[in-house]
């Protein structure tokens, strides 16, 4: 698999830091794995123009050919195992896959669009920190279950 996860931020706490490193340890068997980091602007007064500069940034980072993911409240919640079909029917495509987590306010609309598929954790809030560890445990799920593996339920 070819899959990079771009986000928001950087993972400022050393406990998510280690989590993600693990996960990207374990993928590493799997295909060649991203991360991709933009700078998170300050928030300020002018909300609208946060969000455009971030989304900005981040259509910079994805390739004309990229598959893109983007994680949003109002996305579609799917199983693990709907992941994993998700993930093994772009496999076959060559092109990488992209997920995109956006910072504290969200995506731009502009990184919405340019999306094919949004997908969401749950309807519940999630710091943009452990949305993108729990994105890493969900991509590694899903590549054991399409590898034939057992996985903890």
């Amino acid at each position: 698999m070819n899959a990079a996860i771009l986000c928001v931020g950087r993972l400022r706490e050393s406990f998510w830091r280690a989590a993600a490193d693990e996960y990207k340890k374990r993928l590493s068997r799997f295909g060649k794995f991203e991360e991709i980091e933009v700078a998170d602007r300050p928030e300020g007064t002018d909300e609208a123009r946060v969000l455009r500069e971030e989304g900005k940034d981040l259509l910079r980072r994805i390739r004309e050919d990229d598959d893109v993911i983007a994680l949003c409240v109002d996305g579609r919640a799917v199983s693990s195992e709907q992941l994993a079909k998700m993930l093994r029917e772009r496999e076959v495509t060559g092109r990488r896959t992209v997920f995109v987590i956006g910072g504290s306010l969200g995506l731009s609309p502009e990184v919405v669009a340019r999306a094919g598929t949004r997908l969401s954790f749950s309807l519940m809030t999630f710091p943009h920190q452990l949305a993108r560890v729990m994105l890493y445990e969900q991509i590694y799920r899903a590549c054991k279950i399409n590898a034939g593996e057992r996985y903890h339920k």
